[in-house]
């Protein structure tokens, strides 16, 4: 029964900020490196942002890299995505990631529009 489950999403207006989170279950959290990708019609899915096992490292695609953050609690087996200074290019479905297991997450929707 291993199972990511995000949440967080929703409708924003550029500028705004938003935080998903998504919680794993079913294995071994606090020894996988976790992501985020996004999705919107018509564009194929693309990597977000990436931290390892322990939190220490953080990845991020170039679009995001200075307004979104990524963090795990490994206490929690969440992970974390803070979004700032959203705008309408960051619209799409979000989905949590363990790329060692295939696993996905059902995904979350972000609307950024004014």
């Amino acid at each position: 029964q291993r199972r990511l489950v995000e949440s967080g999403g929703g409708l924003a207006h550029p500028g705004d900020s938003l935080t998903l989170s998504c919680q794993a279950s079913g294995f071994n959290f606090g020894a996988v490196h976790m992501r985020w990708h996004r999705q919107s019609p018509g564009k194929a899915r693309e990597l977000v942002a990436m931290i390892v096992y322990d939190g220490t490292q953080q990845e991020y695609a170039d679009s995001v890299k200075g307004r979104f953050t990524i963090s795990r609690d490994n206490t929690k087996n969440v992970v974390y995505l803070q979004m700032n200074d959203l705008t309408p290019e960051d619209s799409g479905v979000y989905y949590c990631h363990v790329q060692t297991l295939g696993l996905w997450g059902g995904g979350t929707t972000v609307s950024v529009a004014s």
